[in-house]
């Protein structure tokens, strides 16, 4: 704050008004922030488990005990197919990825009620917190591949193609965070009114869990079950993981299309409807 030499009126270094339009994101201000966002990333990571007795290794038993208990529901009792895949390595991708998103998902739904003080105290981008849920849910995802990864060479399986892994891995691991981050803006947005969504999300991801190829494979349906599955994004995301990974999948490149479409469309809307709940939410929560 300082005066000025002609007008000799007070200069503020920085003003803070109320957004007018909802679709305007301030990136330049998020960027700023960076800071911010570096320490709200890792406040998420070790705050999670830093009263835990086994910390970290968490990351690796909860997937290695869903595994197991996948193998003998799914594959054991219910003979699911798994595409002629070992059961461990089908069973654990597909863990590992719904794990990320749903985990992703589940937090960034709830980021106006759990931040509430914060956000009724400081200013900064609101747009900031379910961003770095999404990331520092990355590091867990990057953790539990390391498992994967292990098992994968165990089994002394090779990588199909090794130029569309490097190519497509990422793209696919994109679509599955952005889905996670427009749809909880989406959903956080809502509660502030309708708690009682708030209530279902929780039913609401095991339903959507089952409508994802995660304990089958898609070439194992027919009809209007198949139909349904396939229009699922995260279902292209799962069978590409698997198909340019493991060499069995089913991944055509209207899956892509139609993934990364409806994911442009998700993360659009969530940010309106975000941006447009966070100018008085504080009033409702």
């Amino acid at each position: 704050m300082e005066k000025s030499k002609f007008t000799n009126k007070t200069l503020w270094s920085k003003t803070i008004e109320p957004k007018t339009n909802p679709f305007d994101l301030h990136l330049t201000e998020l960027w700023g922030y960076r800071d911010l966002l570096f320490l709200f990333v890792r406040r998420d990571f070790v705050a999670f488990y830093k009263q835990t007795i086994l910390g970290p290794i968490w990351f690796f038993i909860q997937p290695i005990f869903t595994m197991l208990v996948y193998i003998f529901l799914f594959g054991n009792i219910a003979s699911l197919s798994t595409d002629g895949l070992p059961q461990p390595l089908f069973y654990l991708i597909g863990i590992i990825s719904w794990s990320y998103y749903s985990e992703s998902l589940t937090k960034t739904a709830s980021v106006f009620k759990d931040n509430a003080s914060i956000f009724g105290k400081v200013y900064f981008p609101r747009l900031i917190m379910p961003i770095s849920i999404v990331i520092s849910s990355l590091i867990k995802l990057f953790v539990q591949s390391i498992l994967f990864f292990l098992l994968f060479l165990y089994f002394n399986t090779s990588i199909p193609n090794f130029f569309t892994f490097i190519l497509l891995t990422p793209l696919l691991i994109v679509i599955m965070a952005l889905q996670a981050l427009g749809l909880g803006m989406l959903i956080s947005a809502l509660t502030t009114k309708y708690r009682d969504l708030a209530l279902l999300l929780t039913f609401a991801i095991q339903i959507l869990m089952y409508t994802t190829t995660v304990v089958y494979p898609l070439s194992s349906l027919s009809g209007y079950m198949y139909t349904i599955v396939r229009l699922n994004p995260l279902t292209a995301v799962i069978e590409g993981l698997r198909l340019i990974i493991l060499g069995k999948g089913s991944l055509e490149i209207f899956d892509i299309i139609y993934a990364i479409t409806s994911t442009i469309l998700l993360v659009v809307i969530g940010a309106f409807v975000f941006n447009k709940a966070e100018k008085k939410f504080i009033d409702t929560i």
